[in-house]
């Protein structure tokens, strides 16, 4: 997800978004733990996108 994509969304939205990003980030997390994945990449971009969302949702608040 992208950060133009990020700021158009609602604080509502944006919460949504960061609740469905961050159970992706843990079911990564335990799949790469079991076995790995074939692109451990998904876990920093992943990580990256909850920042985004968790930084998005502070800025509206402020």
């Amino acid at each position: 997800m992208k950060q133009t994509e990020i700021n158009k969304l609602s604080k509502e939205d944006l919460q949504d978004k960061l609740i469905e990003s961050q159970k992706q980030l843990e079911e990564l997390k335990m799949t790469h733990a079991i076995s790995p994945l074939e692109n451990p990449l998904q876990i920093r971009s992943a990580r990256r996108v909850v920042a985004r969302l968790k930084t998005a949702i502070s800025n509206q608040e402020a």
